[in-house]
């Protein structure tokens, strides 16, 4: 495997085209809008007056609609394209949310400790991912709410193996291995890992969701979707940070 650093990994993401971002501006795409962010949004319950960092918020979607129900928001991003576009949509309409151009494993003072910390999608694409979830939790205040997202390492490319096959096949799991998409490299890290990891940080997990796609939203959905009504690719975490 290709020996990646956080920073090669923030410039290949970081020139994410601006068609991509817009497309995305609102609630993210279908996967997200359908499978994730509900469960997001159940998970972190009454947001009024918390305080909220979006750790790699990318186009700043989920900082938006965070602070739509309240919440009082920090969004940190590398990526250039991405932190460009989300303080763009702050400026042209305001909701309070301040953005910081960071790598997650270098932030900055952000002010008081957060009520809850999100990273949604974010850890597969860092080479020093334990780096990140350090910080993260480190930024909550004590009993705080940590919630991560990744693709569910079991099921990571059904798509694609959906529409070949008809089924998901893989033929390694317990490997590390590089998953390269249009806009950058993500990585490929098992279910324990990711676990252990944030057990060993004093964190006390609160719940792991699977979610799968009603049949009704896959028939509405992009071609080959339906994968996602028979087998979850999205793991989804919530842990809370020692008291």
């Amino acid at each position: 495997m290709t020996e990646w650093t956080n920073e090669a990994a923030i410039q290949r993401w970081g020139s994410m085209p601006r068609a991509v971002l817009e497309q995305m501006a609102h609630d993210g795409d279908f996967a997200k809008r359908h499978l994730i962010n509900p469960v997001l949004l159940r998970m972190l319950g009454d947001l009024t007056g918390q305080r909220v960092l979006d750790a790699g918020c990318g186009n700043g979607y989920l900082s938006r609609m965070l602070a739509d129900r309240g919440a009082l928001v920090v969004g940190v991003e590398p990526g250039q394209s991405l932190f460009d576009f989300a303080v763009e949509q702050e400026t042209v309409a305001p909701q309070g949310i301040r953005y910081v151009q960071a790598d997650l494993c270098a932030l900055p003072e952000l002010g008081a400790p957060f009520d809850a910390v999100i990273a949604s999608m974010v850890l597969p694409a860092v080479p020093d991912w334990t780096g990140a979830m350090r910080a993260c939790v480190h930024a909550l205040k004590p009993g705080g709410l940590f919630v991560f997202t990744v693709n569910h390492p079991c099921f990571e490319q059904l798509w694609t193996t959906w529409r070949e096959h008809g089924q998901y096949r893989t033929s390694r799991y317990l490997d590390e291995y590089e998953i390269p998409g249009p806009s950058g490299v993500d990585f490929h890290r098992t279910v324990s890992t990711y676990l252990n990891q944030l057990i060993s940080l004093g964190c006390h997990v609160t719940e792991v969701a699977e979610p799968g796609l009603d049949p009704e939203s896959a028939a509405d959905g992009p071609e080959d979707i339906e994968a996602y009504a028979h087998l979850p690719n999205f793991l989804i975490v919530a842990a809370r940070r020692a008291a």
